[in-house]
């Protein structure tokens, strides 16, 4: 197309200055040509309103100030993916006597295991070898990882299903809350100080897994968000009262975990959806890396303790 000079005193586009343009853009409302024009809700918009209302979009924030996720039951299904290929890994190499098994969850303190019902805790990885023992590997004696592997192992089908679908119930409901970064950032501290929870009051030999502290977590923060807001929690205290009678009551369930996860969780979720508006994420963030420092000394103290 050709420009040719418009006549004086006629509007033309600002793209292109020779067109003669009596159409104006519905958003800044500075005269396009036909090229220029696009589609708007209302009228046309010029491509570069058209680009900042997509960057607007785009960088749309949540509740509490994380970017509002497309899907918020991704993350969600995301970790429900990592739990459940971990079982399946879990499965195939042996269960709770494979050697993936001991590797992955949380035990306070490793010990020998000398494949007849007695546990020999005097000697080391070394000697227990040696000796025809098989070696249970744990936090106290360098194996640090099981505080955040043993939030993602399951053995049996129903442990891992209950924990699942609670995830699937409450996790797209917090990360439209928080956003993706936020949501994960939740999750991941409420396995944490369930983890340490775990390592400070479980017996010291005995092996702990399961997602229930990241699930009692994920509660806790429903909790603090509905008192903000100030909507009845009366359904809420009554799900987490049940599952709290449930932990006291059945044996073979770490109150340890479900505990130390809920305090987690809402510590997390309080720091989250208090933080100060003007400087919220500074305050966010300054507040998670306070409460995850927190958790690390008490792993850092307990550790002390056990050697």
């Amino acid at each position: 197309m050709t420009d040719h000079p418009a006549p004086a005193g006629v509007p033309v586009c600002y793209r292109h200055p020779g067109r003669e343009s009596h159409i104006r853009c519905q958003r800044c409302e500075r005269p396009i040509c036909p090229d220029c024009m696009n589609d708007a809700a209302v009228g046309f918009q010029c491509p570069e309103c058209i680009a900042a209302g997509r960057k607007e979009t785009r960088s749309a924030r949540t509740t509490y100030g994380g970017l509002r996720p497309t899907n918020a039951a991704t993350t969600s299904l995301v970790l429900i993916g990592i739990n459940v290929a971990v079982w399946v890994a879990l499965l195939v190499s042996g269960g709770a006597g494979s050697r993936l098994f001991n590797l992955l969850v949380l035990r306070p303190d490793g010990a020998c295991d000398l494949q007849n019902g007695y546990l020999n805790v005097q000697v080391g990885e070394a000697a227990c070898t040696a000796g025809g023992g098989v070696w249970l590997p744990g936090v106290a004696d360098g194996a640090w990882w099981q505080l955040m592997t043993s939030a993602f192992a399951h053995v049996q089908p129903l442990h891992l299903a209950f924990n699942m679908f609670a995830l699937y119930l409450f996790g797209p409901q917090l990360e439209l809350f928080f956003g993706r970064a936020r949501f994960l950032a939740l999750y991941l501290i409420s396995a944490l100080t369930g983890a340490a929870a775990v390592y400070w009051f479980s017996p010291e030999f005995s092996p702990t897994l399961g997602a229930s502290g990241a699930i009692y977590g994920l509660m806790g923060a429903l909790l603090v968000i509905s008192l903000k807001v100030r909507v009845n929690v009366q359904g809420l205290l009554a799900l987490i009262g049940i599952n709290l009678l449930l932990t006291f009551t059945i044996s073979n369930i770490s109150w340890q975990g479900h505990l130390g996860g809920l305090v987690g969780g809402a510590a997390t979720a309080a720091v989250l959806v208090y933080a100060p508006r003007t400087r919220r994420t500074p305050v966010q963030v300054a507040g998670l890396v306070a409460l995850v420092a927190l958790t690390v000394v008490a792993i850092m103290a307990r550790t002390a303790q056990l050697t």
